[in-house]
């Protein structure tokens, strides 16, 4: 399950990516337009806004996988195996558990903009609840990674396997990053 998830992320992550690389490639477009011809595209802006929002959140998910959200870990290296742990459980609660949040509130805000028939207010007058909805898809495939995560570790934990739920949820060690820098600029040779 782990594995499909990961994929699912992963696709995600790359659809982020692409959205925030066409944004760019679009306000490039009409900042040239602009200076050379004073004409603009209209709405790139706003554009370039929906994709950041879809983007980043379509990318949650990958990042949680990879354990690439910043954390302050100052003091967490020097507190004991099973103190990490629980860190690792609160942290990641509170990570998806805020994004909940934020998942049910978006919830209310596309059910208003669908029974409204909103719609921007600039040219381009786009019916708000199509980048709403694909914003929300990104929001429930991060809670469903997350929640998956959490089972995964939950395993781990009563199997005993202390190093497998730091791999799955604790911070990444200095060691770590250097060891898949160096993966990586082998990979490029």
């Amino acid at each position: 399950m782990m594995r499909g998830l990961a994929v699912l992320a992963r696709s995600g992550l790359w659809f982020g990516g692409a959205l925030i690389l066409l944004s760019a490639v679009l306000i490039g477009i009409d900042v040239f337009l602009r200076k050379v011809f004073v004409v603009s595209i209209g709405g790139a802006d706003e554009l370039a806004g929906y994709a950041l929002a879809i983007g980043t959140v379509w990318a949650l998910g990958a990042t949680l996988l990879d354990r690439g959200h910043i954390r302050i870990d100052s003091l967490y290296m020097l507190l004991p195996a099973p103190i990490r742990i629980v860190l690792d459980f609160v942290g990641l609660i509170l990570l998806v558990g805020f994004f909940a949040l934020v998942f049910w509130h978006g919830l209310g805000v596309f059910e208003q903009s669908w029974v409204s028939h909103s719609r921007s207010q600039s040219a381009l007058e786009t019916p708000l609840v199509i980048p709403q909805a694909i914003w929300l898809i990104g929001l429930a495939m991060f809670l469903l990674v997350g929640a998956a995560l959490f089972v995964a570790a939950l395993g781990r934990v009563v199997r005993g396997d202390r190093a497998g739920v730091a791999g799955l949820i604790g911070t990444r060690s200095a060691a770590e990053d250097v060891a898949e820098e160096v993966r990586a600029a082998e990979r490029r040779r």
